[in-house]
C-alpha cells in the first residue's frame, strides 16, 4: 500500500509518497504542479503547490520535511496514510529534537497533553528509541491538567504514566505534576511558581522575544471542537496575556476544574507538534487550514502562532480528508 506524507505551508503543500521496497525503483522521482485553488494562511491566500516524491526504499523511515516560513515562525502540516505511520514519524521527530537539545544545553523540556496524544507516542518506548534517547535529560510538564487525584481515571498524569512515563527511565524528580491537593486556582499558582523556579535554576529558559518560558517541545492534541490544552472556544481564558498558568472551573468538557498553560506560553515554544488524527476532526482541520477562515470565529487551535519556533501538524488522511484537493491526491 502506498503511504503518504503531505507537507502544507503558507506557500506550499508537499506530498511525499513512500512505497514498499522495489529494487528497480529510482531513489528519487519528483513532479510538481500548482492548483488553481488556494489555501488561506494568516491574512492572505496562497496557491497550493503539490510535490510528489518517491523516497529511497532503502531508508524506510526517511521523510523529506521542509519547513516553510510564515509571518510568525514556521508552519508545516504532514498528512500520513494512517495513524501508525504518524506515530512512527512523531517518534523520530521527538528523538531528533531530544538529541539536539540535550547536546546543545544538557536538558530537554517537553510538554505533554492528554487524550489520544499519549497513544501516538507509543513508538518512543520501542526500539530503537527506548534504548537510544537520553531520558535522563528529559524534563516533563503538562499543557493542562484536570484537578483530580493522580490515580483518577481523568488525570492526564495517570494517562501519561500508564502509557508512556512508566516505560522510560526519566528521573521522577524531572516529571512535574500538579499539586492535586490544592484548589484549581491554588494548583495553577503553584505550577506557575514551579516554572519560575526552573527558570531561575536554568532548566527552563525565557524567550528573548516574549519573556515567557520557552519549552523545547510541546506535544499537543486537539479536541473535536478545536480546543487545545484547556483553552476552549469562546472562553475568556483565550484572552489571558499575563499569566503563565491559569485555572478554569467551568470547563465545557468534564471535569470542570483544570489548570492550563496560556497562549503566551504556548506561542513562546521552540517547537510544537500538533497531533490530530481521525475523521471526527476533519471539519476542524478544514476550518483551521482550509480557505474558509474568518476572523470572527477563530478556534483555539487557530491561535497557535509561534513567535520564533516551528509548528508541525501531524495528521492522518482521515483528519485531512476535507482539505482542498486532498481527495484527488
Amino acid at each position: 500500500m502506498v503511504s503518504s506524507a503531505i507537507s502544507l505551508g503558507s506557500t506550499a503543500l508537499s506530498v511525499h509518497l513512500r512505497r514498499s521496497p522495489a529494487p528497480l525503483l529510482p531513489p528519487i522521482l519528483c513532479t510538481t504542479f500548482t492548483s488553481h485553488r488556494s489555501i488561506f494562511f494568516g491574512r492572505r491566500f496562497a496557491p497550493i503547490s503539490i510535490t510528489c516524491g518517491r523516497i529511497d526504499p532503502r531508508r524506510p523511515f526517511a521523510m523529506a520535511f521542509t519547513p516553510i516560513k510564515v509571518s510568525e515562525g514556521k508552519k508545516e502540516v504532514l498528512v500520513f496514510e494512517n495513524e501508525e505511520e504518524l506515530s512512527v514519524s512523531l517518534a523520530k521527530f521527538t528523538a531528533e529534537l531530544s538529541e539536539k537539545f540535550t547536546n546543545d544545553r544538557g536538558a530537554f523540556t517537553v510538554v505533554l497533553s492528554g487524550g489520544s496524544l499519549i497513544k501516538s507516542l507509543r513508538k518512543l518506548v520501542e526500539s530503537p528509541y527506548v534504548d537510544s534517547v537520553n531520558w535522563g535529560k528529559w524534563h516533563v510538564f503538562w499543557a493542562d491538567e484536570r484537578v483530580v487525584p493522580k490515580d483518577h481515571p481523568d488525570s492526564n498524569y495517570k494517562l501519561a504514566y500508564d502509557g508512556f512515563l512508566s516505560k522510560v527511565p526519566i528521573p521522577p524528580g524531572q516529571v512535574y505534576a500538579i499539586n492535586d491537593s490544592l484548589s484549581a486556582e491554588g494548583a495553577a499558582d503553584d505550577y506557575e511558581t514551579c516554572l519560575k523556579h526552573l527558570v531561575n535554576t536554568g532548566v527552563l529558559k525565557l524567550s528573548t522575544a516574549t519573556e515567557f518560558p520557552e519549552f523545547d517541545l510541546m506535544l499537543l492534541g486537539m479536541g473535536p471542537d478545536g480546543h487545545i490544552a484547556s483553552l476552549f472556544p469562546g472562553h475568556p481564558l483565550l484572552n489571558e496575556k499575563q499569566r503563565w498558568v491559569t485555572h478554569i472551573t467551568d470547563s465545557p468538557k468534564p471535569p470542570p476544574e483544570r489548570i492550563t498553560l496560556t497562549f503566551p506560553v504556548i506561542n513562546a515554544s521552540s517547537n510544537i507538534a500538533l497531533v490530530v488524527a481521525g475523521a471526527g476532526k476533519a471539519s476542524v482541520v478544514q476550518k483551521a487550514l482550509g480557505p474558509d477562515q474568518n476572523s470572527y470565529d477563530v478556534l483555539p487551535v487557530e491561535m497557535v502562532s509561534l513567535k520564533e519556533g516551528e509548528l508541525k501538524w501531524f495528521t492522518d488522511k482521515d483528519a485531512a480528508s476535507k482539505l482542498p484537493n486532498f481527495a484527488n491526491l
